[in-house]
């Protein structure tokens, strides 16, 4: 009997097991997956620091773009939609751009011009793609050297057209869009600055107007526009404006002292992009001193600090970068 009683016991505490290891099974089973969540980072173009919701300045190279800065080249077309622009003194004493495109690509950008031997330096901790017009084989042997991919009037295909309306040399003009097609790296490329969202205040100081003294007919102006929160640009004594009727207006102007080696003006004259010099950089309509400074390496991306060694944080947008001569003061109002 006592027997009987325990097997009974037994049975049903086995019984009893199962069912509920059934339930628990059936109830873990059947409950949903725990859910994860996952912070996607904003996307940001690497040469404005502003948003990029399409994905496409990092997905692509920069792409920089030799354009005439002469009164023959008035109105210019795209260079208000450049991520940055630099400034450089060519030959004869007259300046000449390199546009660097990345987060934009307008469909019509110049008139192209010649590479000159700055652009090299310019270029090579960006490598991507270069397109100009041809050049002194002594400033296209330069270009060779650096890590970009070459595009001309010659290689170009659809991507550079003449406009009749114009006359040459004034008239050759690129697709940015057009010469994006062409491969090149790095994907993305490098940040050429450090970018804040605050504003300036202690130790800069309020700025209405500067103008870079480049030699001949080629000071340029720039004037801070408060409502736009801009660098209005002004050259040849009038305001620029491109082809599309957009006033230049960038975010952000830095002049870089720099020494021109084989003098100003002269053919194989070239800015020194190596070593360090002195620096003002204007945003937010006020402007901070500092030093400029590169790497031993050529792929060294110049940084920018005050005398106090802290990084020089610029607006979110577009950067003009002067290149002007060592010693040449720049006035301020």
């Amino acid at each position: 009997m006592r027997k009987t009683l325990l097997s009974l016991i037994v049975v049903v505490v086995v019984a009893l097991g199962a069912v509920l290891w059934s339930r628990h099974h059936h109830r873990t089973s059947s409950s949903p997956a725990p859910t994860t969540t996952t912070t996607v980072r904003p996307s940001i173009a690497p040469l404005t620091g502003l948003s990029d919701p399409s994905h496409l300045a990092n997905a692509r190279p920069a792409l920089t773009i030799k354009v005439e800065n002469t009164p023959d080249a008035l109105p210019q077309w795209g260079i208000d939609r450049a991520d940055v622009v630099y400034e450089e003194i060519v030959n004869g004493g007259i300046t000449r751009l390199a546009a660097i495109f990345n987060s934009q690509a307008p469909p019509r950008v110049g008139p192209v011009r010649s590479v000159r031997p700055t652009d090299t330096s310019i270029v090579w901790p960006l490598g991507g793609l270069f397109a100009y017009s041809g050049g002194a084989q002594y400033a296209v042997n330069s270009i060779s050297r650096a890590p970009v991919k070459l595009i001309d009037e010659s290689s170009a295909g659809g991507a550079m057209y003449r406009d009749p309306t114009r006359y040459a040399p004034h008239n050759l003009f690129a697709s940015a869009a057009a010469l994006f097609q062409f491969k090149a790296t790095p994907v993305p490329p490098p940040a050429l600055f450090t970018y804040r969202s605050d504003t300036w205040g202690k130790g800069t100081r309020k700025v209405n107007g500067f103008t870079v003294p480049f030699p001949s007919i080629y000071p340029v102006t720039w004037t801070w526009n408060t409502t736009t929160l801009s660098w209005d640009r002004t050259l040849f004594a009038k305001p620029i404006i491109t082809g599309t009727g957009v006033r230049v207006s960038p975010r952000n102007v830095v002049v870089m002292w720099v020494n021109y080696i084989n003098g100003i003006g002269t053919m194989a004259s070239y800015a020194d992009l190596g070593g360090s010099g002195p620096v003002e950089v204007f945003s937010d309509g006020r402007m901070v001193s500092g030093t400029w400074s590169r790497g031993s390496s050529k792929s060294d991306v110049i940084t920018y600090h005050t005398s106090a060694g802290k990084t020089i944080a610029m607006k979110r947008g577009q950067t003009w970068v002067e290149l002007l001569n060592t010693g040449v003061p720049v006035p301020i109002r």
